[in-house]
């Protein structure tokens, strides 16, 4: 959101964000701090800030009263997510866990986009591009679904196959957003025994300005947290979240050529069943301030 924050770990192992600058005489924390024990170390006074944010020691005398400002944490899946509101209000909602507990990444891409977070995340709406753009056939299995701050939909992609291997191979994929910033696809592979996750998170950094991360993950469908799992086994997971992260980061470099270079239609001129993106706008309205 234009603004730098500075994330670290206490000793017990604790994410914590904070603004960048001390309140002495205003150093940027992230240039130089350290941490010791529990505390965040200003690298021009070494003045101490505790977990709280409260000031706790100065090398010279008594410490000021005064204290760093915080974002709230919390950690998903082995991702980190800091809450932000413009008024500085507490969090309304929480990013959910995946349906396997345990589930984290191995592999890993990330890029910035010359566009908005609405409209990257938006694109999933967006049916008609996938045959044209990305030559991979739809069929809508669920529609869109919101529950407050959550939009679940189920899509059967792939590219076209011969009849009999449309009735063999059937990839099913579950999204589930959250925000405007988090979107995870779960892929159940039940002839392999497997389940596939991807994660796309879009963090606002400017105007027009988003920071993409994409990450995958794949477990065993009965033992998801990798418990008893072969060395074989978990080497084979980590090559089908390389795979999958391979094909899909092919195909975010060709939503990227129009990403960076379209611009965002606030009254769309939408066809008959673009009812997806409809619902969608709806549902997007609530992220962002009054009016």
């Amino acid at each position: 959101m234009d603004q730098d924050i500075v994330l670290y770990r206490t000793r017990d192992g604790r994410p914590r964000t904070v603004h960048p600058y001390c309140p002495r005489l205003g150093a940027h924390l992230g240039a130089g701090g350290t941490v010791h024990g529990q505390n965040l170390v200003c690298p021009f006074h070494r003045f101490a800030f505790a977990p709280d944010g409260t000031c706790v020691s100065t090398p010279v005398g008594p410490p000021p009263r005064t204290r760093l400002h915080h974002h709230t944490l919390s950690e998903r899946n082995g991702f980190v997510f800091a809450w932000y509101e413009p008024d500085g209000a507490p969090p309304t909602w929480e990013v959910p866990d995946t349906a396997q507990a345990g589930v984290v990444p191995t592999a890993a891409w990330s890029t910035e986009v010359h566009t908005y977070a609405q409209e990257i995340i938006e694109n999933t709406l967006d049916h008609r591009h996938l045959p044209v753009l990305h030559h991979v056939a739809v069929r809508e299995l669920d529609p869109p679904t919101t529950h407050g701050p959550l939009l679940r939909m189920r899509l059967r992609l792939g590219p076209d196959r011969a009849p009999v291997l449309k009735r063999k191979i059937q990839a099913d994929h579950a999204f589930l957003m959250a925000g405007l910033g988090y979107l995870r696809v779960e892929l159940p592979l039940p002839s392999l025994g497997l389940v596939s996750c991807l994660w796309a998170m879009h963090t606002p950094t400017g105007p027009r300005r988003t920071h993409m991360l994409v990450a995958t993950a794949c477990a065993d469908i009965r033992a998801p947290d990798g418990t008893g799992a072969s060395p074989p086994r978990r080497g084979l997971h980590r090559a089908f979240a390389g795979g999958i992260l391979r094909t899909a980061v092919s195909k975010v470099r060709q939503d990227l050529r129009m990403w960076n270079t379209k611009r965002y239609e606030p009254r769309p001129r939408l066809a008959a069943s673009d009812e997806a993106i409809g619902c969608f706008r709806r549902w997007a309205r609530q992220f962002y301030p009054a009016p």
